[in-house]
């Protein structure tokens, strides 16, 4: 598994050298999560090479990447761990990592990282999901929000009572779905960015777990248009938004709140202004702006 770092100031991708110690196998349907300094890589598939070429299987290993050392390690665990499983999602609650669903699977597991114990949690009101593919779960307090392809409801769990609440209907409208898309939380509320109608990517909605209601987010500025295999990250403001566009990877960022200075820059490029008299460093941050970052190739 190849490790490429975007670095937010200055919009590039480094790839970091290959190391044979403690390599992770993993190459795809897996999930990552961030805790304290370390990623935890679960499941999905690995390849193995025979006489007769590489054999994929689905695992249920568990690998870790520690970003300050750059070092791969295979934890030792305890407990009932997960099923092999692929297409699943993962969040993130304390030192928790939650996993859910993947193919043909509605189960829940945790994993306590500060112990190294799975537990599988025994929930209630189950609801009846063909967990088949492309879903997100988000963390917002002590619940998780499950948003399923192709449905435009959202499924709630309570990760203090185990039990899968009775909500309210909460449908996207009728021009947004939950095709291939992506979650993230922030100040409170769980936004989605999802396929429209018409194929664009470029659509973001708002969802309010005290009202139950969507609203969608005109955001302001030149936004994907379609996208695959899309993950997004919070960095404290900003929404880190990462898909495949035709076989390369592409970045793009979504300011939440943005400054003065960030409003002014986007009106130099929107307008094609003259920088030719710009401070430098104003000019380098424009230059990182719009200069290509497909400097990644999907596997």
């Amino acid at each position: 598994m190849t490790i490429n770092v975007f670095n937010m100031v200055s919009l590039r991708w480094k790839t970091l050298p290959a190391t044979r110690e403690g390599q992770c196998p993993l190459q795809g349907a897996y999930t990552a999560v961030l805790i304290g300094d370390v990623i935890y890589i679960f499941g999905g598939f690995k390849y193995t090479f025979n006489p007769h070429g590489w054999n994929g299987e689905i695992c249920n290993d568990l690998y870790a990447f520690d970003v300050d050392t750059n070092r791969w390690s295979r934890p030792k665990v305890s407990g009932t761990a997960p099923e092999k499983s692929q297409r699943h999602v993962a969040c993130v609650l304390g030192n928790a990592m939650y996993i859910w669903g993947g193919y043909t699977r509605n189960y829940i597991y945790k994993l306590d990282t500060a112990t190294m114990v799975w537990t599988f949690i025994d929930t209630r009101r189950t609801p009846e999901l063909s967990s088949y593919t492309v879903n997100s779960a988000t963390i917002i307090g002590t619940k998780m929000f499950v948003c399923y392809r192709y449905e435009k409801n959202i499924r709630v769990f309570d990760t203090e009572t185990n039990v899968w609440l009775s909500t309210p209907s909460a449908q996207l409208p009728s021009e947004g779905r939950c095709g291939c898309h992506s979650s993230f939380a922030y100040n409170g509320e769980l936004y989605i960015f999802t396929l429209s109608l018409d194929g664009n990517v470029n659509d973001l909605w708002k969802f309010n777990p005290e009202t139950f209601s969507w609203r969608k987010v005109a955001a302001k500025g030149k936004g994907p248009r379609l996208m695959y295999a899309m993950c997004c990250c919070t960095v404290g403001d900003r929404i880190v938004l990462f898909g495949e566009q035709d076989r390369l990877t592409d970045v793009y960022i979504l300011d939440m709140r943005p400054s003065l200075k960030e409003l002014c820059k986007l009106a130099v490029i929107q307008h094609g202004l003259d920088q030719a008299e710009l401070p430098h460093d104003i000019r380098w941050e424009l230059a990182a702006m719009t200069n290509s970052n497909r400097t990644c190739k999907s596997p």
